[in-house]
């Protein structure tokens, strides 16, 4: 693995865990985790909190889909073309000894 990759896995699993914490602390009307935090969070930080928290989760959750791509492009190994260039070998050598048997 080399230095890109392991940084953006890094980025990836912060992105993940921020993520999982936004959505556990969103409150619906005053139902769910963010009552934990000393009653509902719009009346404890403001009237915008809740903007602000999907907003960032918005956010949050795009970066995570742009993350996933990288990491799996960027550890995609090559070895996924070899083996279907061997099944598409493997494939004309079987219908050649095919087609050479039966004339």
């Amino acid at each position: 693995m080399g230095v890109l990759s392991v940084i953006i896995l890094i980025l990836f699993i912060i992105v993940s865990l921020l993520l999982i914490f936004l959505v556990a602390i969103q409150d619906e009307q005053s139902e769910g985790l963010g009552g934990i935090f000393g009653g509902g969070s719009q009346t404890a930080f403001g009237s915008q909190t809740s903007s602000v928290v999907t907003k960032a989760t918005g956010v949050l959750a795009a970066l995570f889909l742009v993350l996933a791509l990288l990491v799996a492009f960027i550890n995609k190994t090559p070895s996924q073309d070899r083996l279907l260039d061997s099944v598409t070998t493997e494939q004309v050598q079987q219908t050649t000894e095919w087609w050479d048997a039966g004339n």
